[in-house]
């Protein structure tokens, strides 16, 4: 199923193959698509010799295309986990989000646009029960390989909207002797969440999606209040 209306505009992709069986929608995984122009990434998106595709894609001007039917396996997650499972891909939908990313340009992502995604997630939410703490970035779930969709992304904006989570630490969740020196802990309490810890960039991960204020990939007393306002918010 693909969404239809207003503003959908129907690109199909090849690049897709069947859900294993059994296997349900978990997981909305976004992404920044990082080409130089959103025509370059529908190119891609849509070419069979790439060997990726999306289930949707984003433009800055709020136009959806659909690529690939939500009942089928889209390629856009690549060698990624979380909360301990790998194959992303046969558990997921996958938004691609247009901007040049990192390599090309990084910059904010338009009102417009962010106000399309949000529109496209809480379709997609609401007919596979999708919970809002697993709309995740593409980051979250590869943080040895990917950025996307970055810092600048409006993740607070979606979870004023129920898409994902943003994280309101209490007095409860500050650190007994306020040091940030505990690396084993936090990778811990980051294994909890859901980050695979055997990759070194898993607290730079959380950082770019939760604390976009502090890209340093070091622990440090608010980056450990939001994950452990995380986990209590989510019960894990």
């Amino acid at each position: 199923m693909m969404r239809t209306g207003t503003g959908c505009i129907d690109r199909p992709s090849p690049n897709h193959g069947p859900r294993p069986e059994g296997v349900g929608v978990e997981l909305l995984i976004l992404h920044y698509t990082g080409m130089p122009t959103a025509e370059s990434a529908l190119s891609r998106l849509c070419d069979p010799a790439a060997q990726v595709s999306a289930h949707y894609t984003v433009d800055e001007d709020g136009a959806v295309h659909a690529h690939v039917p939500e009942d089928r396996r889209a390629w856009h997650a690549g060698l990624s986990s979380w909360r301990g499972r790998a194959d992303v891909n046969s558990r997921s939908i996958g938004i691609e989000i247009v901007n040049p990313g990192h390599e090309f340009g990084y910059r904010p992502f338009p009102a417009v646009q962010m106000a399309a995604v949000a529109d496209l997630c809480l379709d997609i939410m609401g007919r596979h029960g999708i919970a809002p703490a697993d709309v995740l970035g593409h980051s979250d779930i590869a943080p040895a390989r990917k950025e996307d969709p970055g810092e600048l992304f409006d993740w607070p904006g979606l979870a004023a909207r129920g898409i994902g989570l943003w994280p309101e630490p209490t007095p409860a969740d500050d650190l007994a002797d306020d040091s940030a020196d505990c690396a084993e802990d936090v990778a811990a309490l980051l294994g909890r969440y859901g980050y695979d810890t055997a990759e070194s960039r898993a607290l730079l991960s959380f950082q770019r999606h939760f604390h976009p204020e502090r890209l340093t990939g070091e622990p440090d007393p608010e980056t450990l209040r939001r994950l452990r306002a995380l986990l209590r918010m989510t019960g894990r």
